[in-house]
């Protein structure tokens, strides 16, 4: 993701007018100046609870980015954020980035549930919403039904139509799941930053409501499909509570992005379609 400069009163906002930006390339079109990096939000809501959270939250083993206010206090100005900078990149680390997440997840085990994740995807749809429905798609009775009275706009394409036929095939081998629903970053594969021998770190949280093992299954899928992953990854993580159903809700997650968003491409089905095979041996 690219993005224009961050606009001088943007800057002068949160008192950086002084400081040259400089493109990053990890941090979803963020500009780093000096120790602070400003991004694009897509999100108001969202961008404005991963601060709060942010803000205090204590993850052991885990270099967290902080929100840096604006100053007048807000975190969000004309659609831009503030964040310190957290050095490293992504790297094919995927055990580490699983053992990342279940920290995380113990901390924010005690966080309540946004409000903005309860609401349904509105039309005309953006990103945000193509990734809310199709989390519900991996999650409801009938899947893909409230994506269709939503307004869902679902591929025509070869490997959209595939991918849809594999949802609902995949939706026939679940069974219903015990373990709480808390609050989780979905989407944490490619995200977490390694710098040698250091901790990792994270600059944001992508908000979920589910059970803890969903999100580690999700890095896996993500892991599996596009990331070299040995296939070994999926045993090794198999203590992990209702591992099987968690697997099988992450692939089918995965799999009604992919037939949802606009970007998408025919490259991407390949690595998901050989992951939901994996996903079906282990059911």
């Amino acid at each position: 993701m690219t993005s224009v400069e961050p606009p001088e009163h943007v800057r002068a906002t949160f008192g950086l007018r002084e400081v040259t930006p400089i493109p990053l390339g990890d941090w979803e079109g963020g500009w780093r100046l000096g120790d602070v990096v400003l991004s694009p939000v897509i999100d108001h809501a969202r961008a404005a609870w991963s601060a709060t959270v942010r803000e205090s939250l204590q993850v052991d083993g885990l270099r967290l980015a902080r929100p840096v206010r604006a100053t007048d206090g807000r975190y969000v100005v004309s659609g831009w954020r503030a964040d310190t900078y957290v050095s490293g990149a992504p790297e094919p680390r995927h055990d580490e980035v699983v053992s990342v997440s279940m920290r995380l997840h113990k901390a924010t085990a005690t966080l309540e549930r946004p409000r903005f994740l309860v609401q349904p995807p509105v039309a005309p749809w953006v990103d945000v919403d193509v990734f809310v429905a199709a989390d519900r798609a991996a999650w409801e009775k009938v899947p893909l039904r409230s994506l269709r009275a939503g307004g869902a706009r679902l591929s025509t394409s070869l490997d959209g139509r595939r991918s849809m036929e594999l949802i609902g095939q995949l939706a026939t081998l679940r069974k219903p799941v015990h373990t709480p629903a808390q609050l989780v970053h979905g989407d944490l594969f490619g995200t977490v930053l390694f710098d040698g021998a250091r901790t990792p770190g994270l600059t944001d949280i992508t908000p979920y409501w589910r059970p803890a093992p969903w999100a580690a299954a999700v890095i896996v899928v993500d892991a599996l499909a596009w990331g070299g992953a040995d296939d070994g990854l999926i045993e090794r993580w198999s203590d992990l509570p209702e591992w099987p159903q968690m697997l099988v809700r992450a692939v089918m997650f995965r799999l009604a992005v992919h037939a949802l968003h606009p970007r998408s491409t025919p490259q991407a089905f390949p690595g998901l379609a050989r992951t939901a095979d994996m996903v079906r041996l282990v059911l």
